[in-house]
């Protein structure tokens, strides 16, 4: 039978495209439908970090930082174990990128505090000497949209089925009931931040764009 199929090409090829496309069935996509899936450990963003990841994109962030650590020793030695695609199942838009001007930040809430990401984001040379990043003065200034994470908060949990019913979360209610959420995971943070204007702005019910964004850095882990 096989010096028939090596004296028949055609046939040949084809007999080596069911093997493989079998073993694809059988071995491959079950594997890659269950690395797809959501992680045990994934949850949504809360409408804090939600707001903190809009700061980031509006200003530019992910034009010089990745969010995803490949699977290489020199990557992983560094920022922390590789990326899996079920941990990206509520991240929308995922943010992987392809140009580092800056580090990969996908498990930065692993390794830098928040008094870290404000004294960065303030003056970037006075923790990282001869950073070429600019100094983001302005989010001090700045009240962040916290309706707007609010409404796509609501959008993500019911096109996406988001679970924002999770234990260990705030869940997803009114608007009254998540400005106190809110309120309250950004007073865990200002509590840990030094600029006074920032939390006399927080004393007045007011969140800094700051404050949100460490929220969201905080997230990635």
């Amino acid at each position: 039978m096989f010096s028939w199929l090596e004296k028949n090409p055609f046939f040949f090829a084809v007999g080596v495209f069911i093997v493989i496309a079998y073993a694809g069935i059988v071995e491959i996509l079950p594997d890659f439908a269950n690395r797809a899936r959501p992680l045990d450990t994934a949850k949504p963003y809360t409408v804090l970090q939600l707001a903190g990841k809009n700061i980031y994109m509006q200003d530019g962030c992910n034009t010089c930082h990745t969010q995803m650590i490949r699977p290489f020793k020199s990557e992983t030695d560094r920022y922390g174990m590789y990326s899996i695609s079920g941990e990206y199942a509520y991240d929308r838009p995922h943010l992987w990128g392809s140009k580092r001007t800056g580090p990969d930040l996908w498990r930065v809430g692993n390794y830098r505090t928040s008094d870290w990401h404000e004294n960065h984001m303030k003056d970037p040379t006075s923790v990282v000497p001869g950073s070429i990043m600019p100094a983001y003065t302005h989010m001090f200034k700045k009240a962040a949209d916290i309706k707007t994470a609010y409404a796509e908060a609501l959008t993500v949990q019911k096109v996406f089925n988001a679970p924002y019913n999770m234990p260990d979360m705030p869940k997803l209610g009114s608007w009254e009931e998540t400005q106190k959420d809110v309120l309250a995971e950004a007073g865990m943070i200002v509590d840990q931040m030094r600029d006074e204007e920032i939390k006399k702005a927080f004393a007045n019910g007011e969140i800094r764009e700051i404050v949100a964004l460490i929220a969201y850095l905080n997230s990635l882990k």
